[in-house]
Order: C-alpha cells, then sequence, then structure tokens
C-alpha cells in the first residue's frame, strides 16, 4: 500500500509518560474525525484540533518511508506515528520495516480504529462523542475538559497510565487548574503538560 505522509521531522516527545524523550515524527495526513479544513471545523467530531495533517507526500511502499524515517532521525531509533489519525494509514508491513531498521514504534490515535499488531507503545486520546475500538494500551491521554468524554468514563479500560492533558486554546490556564484538581482528588490521573509548546520546540 502507498501512504501520505504530512511531515517526519526529529524533535523531543513533547507530552504524555514519555515526555522529553528523542523521537522521529511520522506524521499521517487525513483524520475520519475532522476534514482539517477550518470550514468544517463547527460540524466536525473533534472540534479543538491544533494540527495540520491536510496534504503531504505520497510513499509507494512501507520499506522505503522506513527508510526515510531513518534519515531524518539520526542515531534516534524511537519513532511516534501520528496524524491526523494513523490508524487510517499505519499497517503491519511499516511496524515490520520499522522494527527491521531498529526503531521502537509507538502511535498517538484517537482509539476509534483498529491497529496492526506489534506496536511497543499505544497512546489513545479519546474524543467525545467517538466509539472506542482500542481499549486497552500503554497510556490513555484525554483532554480536558471535553463535555460527553470524562476521566470516570474511561477508568475501566486497560491502559498503564492515566493522563490529564489541558486542553489548549484562550481558556488553557483555567483548564490547567481543572486538571490539577482533578488529578489531587483521583490519583489514578496524572497531569500531563504539552512542554514543548511551553519550551518552543517543534
Amino acid at each position: 500500500m502507498s501512504y501520505t505522509v504530512r511531515e517526519i521531522f526529529h524533535s523531543l516527545q513533547g507530552e504524555g509518560v514519555q515526555a522529553g524523550r528523542p523521537a522521529v515524527f511520522l506524521r499521517f495526513a487525513g483524520c475520519n474525525l475532522w476534514s482539517g479544513r477550518e470550514a468544517d471545523r463547527e460540524t466536525a467530531t473533534c472540534r479543538f484540533c491544533d494540527t495540520d495533517f491536510v496534504g503531504g507526500e505520497k510513499y509507494p511502499d512501507a520499506q522505503g518511508l522506513a527508510e526515510a524515517v531513518k534519515a531524518v532521525g539520526g542515531a534516534t531509533r524511537y519513532v511516534v506515528v501520528t496524524g491526523g489519525e494513523p490508524g487510517l494509514q499505519l499497517d503491519g508491513a511499516l511496524v515490520e520495516a520499522l522494527h527491521g531498521l531498529g526503531f521502537e514504534v509507538a502511535i498517538e490515535t484517537n482509539g476509534t480504529v483498529e491497529l496492526p499488531s506489534g506496536l511497543d507503545w499505544v497512546c489513545v486520546s479519546p474524543k467525545a462523542g467517538t466509539t472506542l475500538k482500542v481499549t486497552r494500551g500503554d497510556e490513555l491521554k484525554l483532554v480536558f475538559p471535553q463535555a460527553g468524554a470524562m476521566p470516570g468514563d474511561f477508568e475501566h479500560l486497560d491502559f498503564a497510565y492515566f493522563l490529564l492533558q489541558p486542553m489548549d486554546g484562550p481558556e488553557r490556564d483555567a483548564h490547567t487548574r481543572a486538571a490539577i484538581g482533578h488529578c489531587l482528588t483521583h490519583p489514578r490521573w496524572r497531569l500531563s503538560l504539552q512542554t514543548h509548546k511551553i519550551v518552543g520546540i517543534p
């Protein structure tokens, strides 16, 4: 299968349990919850996305894409597959090709599509109004607050870590205070901050 990639870049993981870790980010184009066009935001299932995942470069095969990831990452052998919704394109062939080059393969997904086997780290970020098909993994990272997606709705799922990430935007400070308050009264949850935005890295 061919792949449409918005960008590949080398940086530090900015959020979640792996924050601070060097990583190659493989951002696929496309999402099943929003077209990526501002004109469609008000009718989208997910209305708060802050990522540009429209358009990009075509890669005709898994091995060629894996080699491109390696070329960008230098000595780093940890790749975060993201989007948009990366589960729409990530397949077993690409996971195998990346493993073959020595990469650990992580994914950041909205959890609404089935994922290939063999992933080394699964981060699910649920969105209100959707049905999760990925109900187990390493971390569940909930953007907070979301009407219709409260922390207690997900605590029965099989994840090692549960994180609250304050929703960005003009009310970020208030959202951060609310997330801190929830974590203090519900110790199962940890606070996740978008440190890449705080310190100004890609």
